[in-house]
Order: structure tokens, then C-alpha cells, then sequence
């Protein structure tokens, strides 16, 4: 899919290609990429399952735009963890180390977008500058839960 001549793109629910993610095992649909976009701007959509976390990360130059759709959203930044209620925003800065997780028995469903998009730096070849600790380590409150499933 990509931009129509009149400068727009549609993308339907029913074109939304979901996958889970490499790491954490989280449902997301790429949805800038779909629409054609994404070498500026990042946006996907995250559902997070009860009782599982995404990545402890960071990034080099992308701010980070997360707003939550459904649920109770939880995130730890840095030594802070936040709770987000339904229609919350988050800002994070690039060199905050970040993670959502769920600590529920419902989804959650998040909209993350990131700019500017850090395609040049891609995270299979520079590790450590996203992932300075363990991506995988999940917050206290998942302490004794088993994520990503195996």
C-alpha cells in the first residue's frame, strides 16, 4: 500500500498484519509500514496479553509517543513505573530506558509511535545501544511469571 495521488493512504482494520515480536513474543501490526510510511515516523500497534511485558529498552534518537487504547496500562521508566489509564500519553525521551508491561488479567492495547524513525541504527546490529541491560528482565511486579512463553 502506498500514498494515493491525492496524498493520502487507507489502511483498513482488516489489512492489519499482526505478528508477534522477536523477543518478547508481544502481538503488534506495523501500521506505518503498511501504509507506506515509516522511514520518518514508526507507529505500530501492541496488544499485550495478561501478565507479560515488552522489551527494557531504549532508544539513540526516536522520542517515544505511547498511548493507550484499552485497558490499564502499566510502564516502568527508568526507576519509575506509571500507571496509564485508557486514552493516557506517555512521552518518553530516547535515552530513557523504557518497558510497557501488564500486570492484569485483561489486554492492553497500545498505539507507540517514535520519531524520527532510526532506521540508519538497526538494533540486530548495534545491541547494546538499545538494550544496555537484559531486554527480557521483566518489572518487579511480574516477579515469579514466566514471559516471553516459550
Amino acid at each position: 500500500m502506498s500514498l494515493h495521488d491525492d496524498g493520502f493512504a487507507l489502511l483498513l482494520p482488516d489489512a492489519q498484519q499482526w505478528r508477534e515480536s522477536n523477543i518478547m513474543k508481544i502481538p503488534n501490526a506495523n501500521l506505518l509500514q503498511a501504509l507506506g510510511g515509516g522511514d520518518r515516523l514508526g507507529g505500530r500497534l501492541w496488544r499485550l496479553p495478561p501478565f507479560s511485558a515488552n522489551t527494557w529498552h531504549k532508544h539513540v534518537d526516536s522520542w517515544e509517543f505511547y498511548f493507550l487504547l484499552e485497558g490499564v496500562g502499566r510502564m516502568r521508566i527508568g526507576a519509575n513505573t506509571v500507571t496509564v489509564p485508557q486514552y493516557g500519553i506517555v512521552w518518553v525521551a530516547p535515552q530513557m530506558l523504557r518497558q510497557v508491561f501488564n500486570d492484569s488479567s485483561e489486554d492492553s492495547l497500545w498505539l507507540i509511535v517514535a520519531a524520527p524513525q532510526e532506521a540508519r541504527i538497526r538494533p540486530e546490529t548495534e545491541p547494546a545501544r538499545f538494550y544496555p541491560e537484559d531486554p527480557k528482565s521483566l518489572p518487579p511486579e511480574l516477579a515469579g511469571r514466566g514471559w516471553p512463553p516459550k
